[in-house]
């Protein structure tokens, strides 16, 4: 039987499963068979997103949870859950 102490929480999790309210470090993009994912990979770096920066979930539509809203660095863009589950991201 484990102890509440030796219980860990996940490295990293794809932002589309974190909560509003958390966040960390974009870690990576991962494409894993998605179709059209390495696209939708390049157009995010279009817009700014990198390794290394700061990532926040901010918030969800009430209906049907789509889409999301994250800060990433200094911007705050709208993805669906789909896009967003494309990157991965360090817990803090």
């Amino acid at each position: 039987m484990t102890s509440h102490s030796e219980i860990k929480a996940p490295l990293s999790a794809a932002l589309g499963t974190l909560k509003p309210g958390h966040g960390g470090v974009l870690a990576s993009f991962d494409a894993d068979g998605h179709l059209l994912a390495d696209d939708m990979i390049d157009r995010l770096r279009e817009m700014g997103f990198s390794e290394g920066l700061n990532v926040e979930f901010l918030h969800q539509s009430l209906f049907g949870k789509d889409p999301i809203v994250v800060r990433v660095g200094s911007m705050t863009v709208a993805l669906r859950r789909r896009e967003a589950n494309l990157i991965r991201v360090k817990l803090a």
